[in-house]
């Protein structure tokens, strides 16, 4: 008869189980002690380098509006809680003939100011995008100071009525102008300037609802644009901003800074500032 034969199971205990989840435990707790800093850190620059792209994007767009804008038609105010910054964008520019010289054949060619003119010259190119250019949503302005009697706001005075068509054509060296019906600029540009210019732009800054808006074709008034809700939406998480203009002197450029805040949604915060040089000279 033979002698039976014994097995000896295999595998762990009950105790040596958990006694092993407890030391995986405490592995794990001591692993994410170390990675959760590091983790945590590159989850909050990810969220600020968002938000900076985002207002650095916002601000470049109104850097090239600002750039474009035609002399002293910045203004800017606060109302309601709303930032509000306004220009006159400008198509394209350059001297009027005011005298013989160039392309000079007859008084025609040159600029009236002591009565209501139709037709004129530019010494050489006002650089539109095609010849013949032909529109009646674009006006011309001279020398647009910004006060009172020469205030292209005011649609008076310093730029030809609304609705009225502005024809160009290329003469070769010069171009020419020709207006619908007559008219006559009150004051003549010491450096013979003369501008092509289309509908306003705003810029609207509304903390209240974080947001940033950029506002634009509508008609040239004398009233500012301050609701915040128009226009498309260039930032969002907006919680301040500040639109600050200096119009500067006669020996000084204006300068326009720009503060805008962004804050997202996790307490992250950053604020960038631009300050951008404006030439005047009318």
């Amino acid at each position: 008869m033979s002698n039976p034969t014994f097995y000896r199971a295999h595998g762990f205990t009950l105790i040596e189980a958990v006694l092993t989840m407890i030391v995986l435990g405490i592995m794990a707790a001591t692993v994410m002690l170390f990675l959760s800093g590091p983790v945590t850190g590159y989850m909050q620059a990810k969220q600020r380098a968002t938000l900076v792209a985002t207002a650095h994007t916002a601000l470049a767009q109104m850097v090239r509006d600002l750039r474009s804008a035609l002399p002293n038609s910045i203004r800017t105010t606060q109302t309601a809680g709303v930032d509000a910054l306004e220009l006159i964008p400008i198509i394209a520019g350059g001297r009027y003939r005011a005298g013989p010289g160039g392309s000079y054949t007859a008084n025609t060619d040159i600029l009236q100011f002591n009565q209501a003119d139709a037709e004129f010259n530019i010494e050489g190119h006002l650089a539109v995008p095609a010849y013949p250019f032909t529109n009646s949503s674009d006006r011309l302005v001279v020398y647009n100071v910004g006060v009172p009697g020469a205030n292209a706001y005011s649609n008076s005075n310093v730029i030809t009525p609304a609705g009225d068509a502005i024809t160009i054509t290329n003469l070769g060296s010069e171009d020419h102008v020709q207006l619908s019906r007559a008219f006559q600029f009150a004051y003549r540009s010491p450096g013979q300037r003369i501008y092509l210019v289309g509908q306003p732009v705003s810029w609207l800054c509304d903390p209240s609802t974080g947001t940033l808006r950029r506002y634009s074709g509508y008609s040239i008034g004398p009233n500012q644009p301050t609701n915040g809700t128009l226009g498309s939406l260039a930032a969002a998480q907006v919680s301040a901003c500040q639109f600050q203009y200096d119009p500067g002197t006669a020996s000084r450029s204006a300068l326009m800074s720009l503060s805008l805040t962004l804050t997202s949604k996790q307490g992250e915060r950053v604020t960038l500032l631009e300050q951008v040089h404006i030439f005047n000279v009318p």
